[in-house]
């Protein structure tokens, strides 16, 4: 009986050099980086995006904006408000409409549970970044709670005490 021909593979196949980065999910599409200087971010989830073609192509373009938008519970289905997708630059006449609300995809139990959460008081749901996932749009949803001018203050102040103890740290390293 005639052998079978093994066919050999190699345990970690890079994914294609050419494709972009965006596009492959090794770098994010879209980062609020705002979020977390405004806010208190206390939980995480991750959501997928009902979107059309046109915005796939402009999110893998990098055309996407998070700055503004929030996340909204209504009639137990979850919705992005205020996301700003530039039109494809390729499109026509059947392009999408840059801020229109989107429709997260969320399971029922995390929308339920979301649902207790932002009816406490000062709880509210922020994008903080938009990436592929297996060739999906995903969005990381945070539960934030919204920071005072000197929750702001204290943060800088925590941040420059970090910065200048590593400095001196990495300066007393190279002394030696």
């Amino acid at each position: 009986m005639p052998r079978q021909p093994v066919q050999q593979t190699r345990p970690n196949a890079e994914k294609n050099p050419r494709r972009d980065p965006t596009a492959a999910g090794l770098r994010d599409a879209s980062v609020n980086r705002i979020a977390s200087h405004n806010y208190f971010l206390l939980e995480k989830f991750e959501a997928g995006v009902a979107l059309t073609g046109t915005e796939v192509k402009s999110v893998r373009a990098g055309r996407a904006n998070l700055k503004d938008s929030y996340g909204l519970i209504k009639d137990g289905e979850l919705w992005l408000l205020n996301c700003h997708i530039g039109p494809y630059e390729h499109g026509n006449i059947f392009n999408h409409a840059p801020l229109r609300t989107r429709k997260l995809l969320l399971h029922k139990e995390e929308i339920r549970k979301l649902v207790g959460k932002t009816q406490q008081r000062g709880l509210t749901l922020i994008p903080t970044r938009m990436y592929f996932k297996n060739g999906r749009v995903k969005v990381e949803l945070a539960l934030a709670k919204g920071k005072q001018l000197w929750d702001k203050r204290e943060t800088e102040r925590r941040k420059t005490a970090d910065k200048e103890a590593r400095e001196a740290v990495n300066r007393s390293r190279k002394g030696r």
